[in-house]
């Protein structure tokens, strides 16, 4: 059996982390795991007390807030699976759910990524992730398939290719990671697994759904539902995005496409609802993309996934 290296970060929440390590141990069966913790810069440094309570788990301490790309590159680094499982801290495990995401990676060597169905943790019977479509790079828009539905299986017969895997929850063979790169950490929080999934499948290999898996999902625990920061960072890194992976026709139509109709949109939504700072924090993400001329650096913010 391949070895599979099961990779989480956390940041500042030590206790949703054990929870995570703890229901990987109530429900793992498959034998050949390693786990690995990176601590991202957390203000309290819970390592060395976890070395003694979990000493099965390798655990990596970062000084620096890395973001999300930036800390599962750290442990991806100390992985020696053949097989990645990256999960975010604030997911539950459930019973099968590495053997059976092992399973398809077995048995076709085109698919690179797979995820499993991915439900809310405290709406255990409503969906999060059944797959994604396709992006529109003259919108940079799609859809999660089957999100805030509830499951009665109507997307189980899903499984099989997808627009892009989950970042809550996404393995990935290590000779993915050796063709296409590791995860770009200058998006540092959302949209970087996407921009991953795209240069992985350039690369020659399949995006896939899994919906006999499930893992649930507590969801923003670290960034919030709704923050400035979060703002900031889903537009500006919509913007990178497009940058990094459109072509220069669709560079174009997007750029009139943000600017005419999704930034007015959403300032008016800003004043709408009240959002005191929301709309300083979306020019402030447009004019990074206008002075960074790079789109492969390393960056820090105080906030992570």
């Amino acid at each position: 059996m391949k070895l599979v290296s099961i990779v989480t970060v956390n940041f500042n929440q030590p206790a949703v982390t054990e929870a995570l390590l703890e229901s990987i141990s109530a429900t793992n069966n498959y034998p050949e795991i390693e786990i690995i913790v990176v601590d991202n810069g957390s203000k309290a440094n819970s390592v060395p007390g976890w070395i003694k309570k979990y000493p099965a788990v390798k655990f990596i301490r970062s000084e620096k807030n890395l973001g999300f790309a930036g800390g599962n590159n750290l442990g991806i680094e100390e992985a020696i699976g053949e097989y990645l499982f990256l999960v975010n801290n604030d997911t539950e495990f459930t019973p099968g759910l590495v053997e059976k995401l092992v399973d398809v990676l077995e048995n076709d060597p085109e698919i690179g990524m797979v995820s499993p169905k991915i439900r809310y943790y405290d709406e255990p019977s409503m969906l999060q992730y059944m797959g994604y479509t396709p992006m529109n790079y003259f919108t940079a828009s799609n859809h999660c398939v089957g999100q805030y539905e509830i499951d009665h299986g109507q997307y189980d017969h899903l499984t099989g290719e997808t627009g892009y895997v989950h970042g809550a929850a996404m393995m990935i063979r290590k000779e993915c990671i050796e063709k296409a790169g590791p995860m770009a950490e200058n998006f540092f929080l959302y949209y970087e697994e996407l921009d991953w999934c795209d240069h992985i499948k350039r690369a020659g290999y399949k995006a896939w759904l899994v919906s006999d898996a499930l893992i649930y999902h507590k969801d923003s625990i670290s960034v919030g539902k709704a923050s400035a920061l979060k703002e900031f960072f889903m537009n500006r890194n919509r913007i990178l995005f497009i940058r990094r992976n459109a072509n220069f026709i669709q560079k174009i139509i997007f750029y009139t496409y943000y600017l005419l109709l999704v930034a007015p949109r959403n300032i008016i939504r800003y004043v709408k609802n009240g959002q005191k700072g929301f709309t300083g924090w979306l020019l402030k993400a447009i004019w990074w993309n206008v002075q960074e001329k790079k789109t492969s650096n390393n960056l820090g913010y105080p906030i992570t996934r």
